[in-house]
C-alpha cells in the first residue's frame, strides 16, 4: 500500500516511518499509527503520523 495517500493510513496499523532528523540518511522507524497529522487527502513525501510512541514523522511502509 502507498504510504503517500491518507485513505490507506489508520489508527492502529503498522507503518514504518522516516523522522525528520533521519531524512537525509532515511533511516526508517517502525511502530503503530496514534494519529494522522495530515489533513490533505495525499502528500508527495508520505502523510505524516504520531506514532504510539509519540515520534512523529512521514509514512514510507505500511505492513
Amino acid at each position: 500500500m502507498d504510504g503517500k495517500e491518507r485513505k490507506n493510513i489508520k489508527s492502529g496499523l503498522s507503518v514504518a516511518i522516516v523522522l525528520k532528523q533521519n531524512q537525509k540518511n532515511g533511516q526508517l522507524t517502525d511502530g503503530i499509527v496514534r494519529d494522522i497529522l495530515t489533513s490533505s487527502a495525499t502528500h508527495p513525501h508520505g502523510i505524516k503520523v504520531r506514532l504510539m510512541s509519540g515520534e512523529v514523522g512521514r509514512v514510507k511502509k505500511i505492513y
